[in-house]
This record gives structure tokens, C-alpha cells and sequence, in this order.
């Protein structure tokens, strides 16, 4: 999988986050489709982070780079 199309998709993403106080770092994007991520700022621990996970940045990705099967956050 392309790295640099996973870091373009979260770029497309990371305006959205930051206007909510947040953010995304990316951690890891592994051979088999799983991309690492994980989200800072306001975003840590916020109780719909799990939302902004499935519903903004998997979605995003999947869009953008169809090689990445699903988003996975770390600590």
C-alpha cells in the first residue's frame, strides 16, 4: 500500500479535526491494509472519537486509498 496516498487522505481529514481542537498522527500503515492511527488533542478520549473514526477517517481512507481494509487507533 502507498504510503503517501494514506498521508494525502489524512491530510483531507485533519482540517476537521483541528477546527474541534484535535488531530490525527499517523502510525503505522502495514502490509496488509491496517492503518495505525492516533488521535490527539481533543480528539484522545473524547467519548465520539470512535464516530470520528469510523465515520470521518476510516471512510475517508477507504475512499481515497481502496488498499486500506480498516483504521485501527493506538494509544
Amino acid at each position: 500500500m502507498d504510503e503517501e496516498k494514506v498521508v494525502e487522505a489524512i491530510e483531507e481529514v485533519r482540517p476537521q479535526l483541528q477546527a474541534d481542537g484535535g488531530d490525527v498522527e499517523l502510525v503505522d500503515v502495514t502490509d496488509d491494509g491496517v492503518v495505525k492511527v492516533r488521535l490527539v488533542g481533543a480528539c484522545a478520549g473524547c467519548p465520539m472519537s470512535t464516530i470520528t473514526l469510523a465515520q470521518g477517517i476510516e471512510k475517508t481512507l477507504k475512499e481515497k486509498v481502496p488498499e486500506v481494509e480498516r483504521v485501527e487507533p493506538v494509544q
